[in-house]
């Protein structure tokens, strides 16, 4: 593995509430393991929400403020009775600052497999850009 990448091995980790704030299911909210990456164009983020349904994944965008909730509804078999659990299910919600030198206008979301794929556009004046020597 190279310096530069950096991976995260750990458990669910549940949302950190600041004072006065209240959830407004009473369920257990779980922060969802996302990656980004940086292209020349954009930056994608990926974010693992697994068992929520597309429609039940929420995305708002407010005073540069990006954030994902997601509802998950658990989903028990029928004449059975659980003898074992190592899989918490819960909700989802996650938030993140967002720079001007996005172009908050062009973002797309896709759902597909249990991941939330966001496209970021950079704006115009955050794009590299290459600049040729002249010749004398």
């Amino acid at each position: 593995m190279s310096d530069s990448e950096k991976t995260l091995d750990a458990e669910k980790q549940e949302v950190a509430l600041s004072e006065g704030t209240e959830l407004t299911r009473d369920r257990v909210t779980f922060l969802p393991r996302s990656d980004i990456y940086e292209t020349n164009e954009a930056l994608v983020l990926l974010m693992d929400i697994p068992g929520a349904k597309e429609e039940d994944i929420d995305i708002t965008l407010e005073k540069n403020i990006l954030t994902v909730h997601a509802l998950v509804d658990p989903k028990e078999p029928e004449n059975y009775a659980l003898a074992l659990q190592e899989y918490e299910v819960g909700d989802y919600q996650r938030s993140f600052r967002l720079s001007n030198e996005i172009d908050q206008d062009r973002i797309e979301a896709s759902y597909r497999h249990g991941v939330l794929r966001l496209v970021l556009p950079k704006a115009e004046a955050a794009k590299a850009k290459k600049i040729s020597i002249k010749s004398n």
